[in-house]
């Protein structure tokens, strides 16, 4: 491609909005240019981009028995109110109707459409097991998009759906996939790793996060240093002894003014105790229903925790007039004893200790001297809180770490969630029926486009994975005015036209700083330079973009010291991406 023909509208500022470095540079390299909020163009460049990451994926999931299928975006709302999630999925789902005022809805996913096409077709187990996957546009109306690419409404995903006879059949199928996700990313060029993750929304048993590790990541990743243990917060496990019984508190509960001190914070500095010799005491609605759940108050309480243990669809933190209306105080002054709900847990932790500082349940006011056995009705006491630094790894006892991560894949196992009430259905050696068993497998296509940058990057702009890049070479022509240098130019694209390789040829005529500015912000890995007086000495200059190292070739003899010196390039990022 003759960049004087190309569409590629570079930037030199950064645009306003653009918070993370993907972004900047996506918009800058003119690859993307957004449209609304969350959603996006992708310009010629970034869809170059975009292809090569959905060929890598495509090549993957056929190696690993999978068939391609496309279904539509648009989905109707009787599939959707099949399996309950029309009122569960929550806001995010997009609903909308139709000139006959039938429900349907934007799809976030495709659970519900696959299946009806399984059940439809699939009767006999000499069918399975059987794997569908497509890459199509999805939509989720999320609250808040931002990090362009990185958390949009609209974007690019690979989803595909196993269908199993029995569970050992979809615990095969999802290794399977776990193994070609993990050759995908590889051959991609990222720093990943699996981690155990809850499964949310889509619901299921298992299911594991690929997450690309970078410092701009959104999710925090709990991995220990000693062993293979890794898993998102939302599932890490706390490991607290709960060996060691604790003592009643000698000493009676008892009320003191607090005026004006609502956090932990200002309630530990005018008591004069630390953080940790707080309870502190959340309300939510779970499914219409008020519970409690405490936690100690230099912890955060995890809600997907608190969610799982409830077994309910909805969580929500309650808001201030519901808060007064059970506990008879303003937020702030909620305490577990007298507290009028049903439900109320406490987290593991609070049983390796007594004499706590809780809310009142009057305005002003807390109680000191508090003991949970005496004061207070326990439901149950669970992990409910975040992981944090110093907990212990709950494999191994080792040290956790805790870097940044940004989710690539996803990987569930559904179990019978979807095909029970569906009734996705398979006759059995014995002519018996039984539930088909699924799994479900997500990679975000563009997502990845904006983390390999994150990953992939210096103060001059990108630095593309080959496997990503939307060109392998950028080919400068310094002086275009010059006959000579513009044809030897013009003749080394022609001959690797003739080879197939992937070139961006800047033929434009601009200043050589300009041009040398395009070629790092685009970030194709390698750069081959035609100058005036390079050409004069018989030689061009080429440039490993990652490296930044140089080196002279002859113009004579150009195509096979090119060739070899481009081998050797390569070799060199298939050591990088291995270590």
């Amino acid at each position: 491609m003759r960049l004087s023909n190309a569409y590629i509208p570079t930037l030199k500022e950064e645009p306003a909005e653009a918070e993370v470095v993907s972004h900047k540079l996506l918009v800058r390299a003119g690859m993307i240019r957004k449209v609304t909020s969350g959603i996006y163009t992708f310009l010629p460049l970034g869809l170059r981009a975009l292809d090569k990451i959905a060929h890598v994926v495509r090549e993957e999931m056929n190696r690993a028995g999978c068939q391609e299928i496309f279904m539509p975006m648009v989905q109707p709302g009787d599939l959707w109110k099949e399996t309950g999630r029309w009122e569960y999925y929550g806001k995010e789902l997009l609903r909308l109707k139709d000139r006959h005022d039938r429900d349907y809805c934007l799809g976030p996913t495709h659970e519900e459409v696959v299946t009806s096409l399984v059940r439809g077709e699939v009767r006999s187990y000499r069918q399975l097991p059987l794997n569908l996957y497509q890459i199509q546009t999805k939509f989720r109306d999320e609250i808040r998009p931002r990090f362009g690419l990185m958390r949009c409404r609209e974007f690019i995903m690979k989803d595909a759906y196993s269908f199993d006879r029995d569970e050992a059949g979809a615990q095969k199928s999802y290794q399977t996939m776990f193994d070609a996700y993990t050759r995908a990313f590889q051959r991609l060029g990222l720093q990943f790793r699996a981690v155990e993750a809850d499964s949310g929304a889509i619901g299921g048993s298992v299911s594991h996060e690929f997450m690309v590790l970078a410092a701009t990541g959104e999710d925090t990743i709990a991995s220990c240093a000693a062993c293979e243990f890794a898993a998102n917060l939302e599932k890490a496990e706390v490991v607290v002894p709960t060996d060691h019984p604790v003592g009643l508190c000698e000493a009676e509960a008892s009320e003191v003014p607090t005026p004006g001190k609502h956090t932990v914070d200002e309630v530990a500095t005018f008591l004069g105790v630390g953080a940790d010799r707080i309870v502190k005491t959340l309300l939510y609605v779970a499914d219409g229903e008020v519970v409690g759940a405490l936690v100690r108050g230099d912890r955060e309480l995890n809600e997907t925790k608190l969610k799982n243990l409830l077994d309910v669809q909805s969580l929500e933190l309650a808001g201030s007039e519901l808060v007064e209306r059970v506990s008879q105080a303003p937020v702030g002054f909620a305490g577990p004893k007298g507290l009028q709900v049903k439900r109320l847990y406490a987290d593991l932790e609070l049983q390796n200790g007594t004499d706590w500082v809780t809310g009142a349940n009057r305005a002003e006011t807390h109680l000191v001297h508090v003991d949970l056995q005496r004061d207070a009705a326990i439901t149950a006491y669970a992990d409910l809180r975040d992981v944090t630094s110093g907990d212990p790894c709950p494999r191994c006892g080792g040290e956790l770490r805790f870097p940044q991560g940004i989710e690539v894949g996803h990987v569930f196992n559904l179990g019978t969630k979807y095909s029970a009430p569906m009734q996705a259905l398979y006759l059995d050696e014995n002519g018996k029926e039984r539930e088909m068993v699924m799994g479900c497998y997500g990679i975000g296509v563009s997502r990845i486009l904006a983390a390999a940058i994150e990953q992939n990057h210096d103060a001059s702009g990108i630095m593309f994975p080959p496997s990503i890049a939307p060109y392998e070479i950028a080919l400068l022509c310094l002086d275009t005015k010059n006959e000579e240098v513009r044809t030897k130019a013009e003749a080394f694209y022609e001959t690797l036209q003739e080879q197939g390789v992937d070139v961006l040829y800047d033929d434009r005529v601009e200043r050589p700083g300009f041009k040398f500015k395009d070629a790092d912000l685009m970030g194709l890995p390698l750069q081959v330079v035609f100058g005036g007086k390079g050409v004069a000495r018989g030689i061009v200059e080429v440039k490993d973009r990652r490296t930044g190292e140089k080196a002279e070739l002859p113009l004579d003899g150009l195509a096979e010291a090119f060739a070899s010196w481009r081998d050797g390039v390569r070799a060199g990022w298939k050591v990088a991406s291995q270590q």
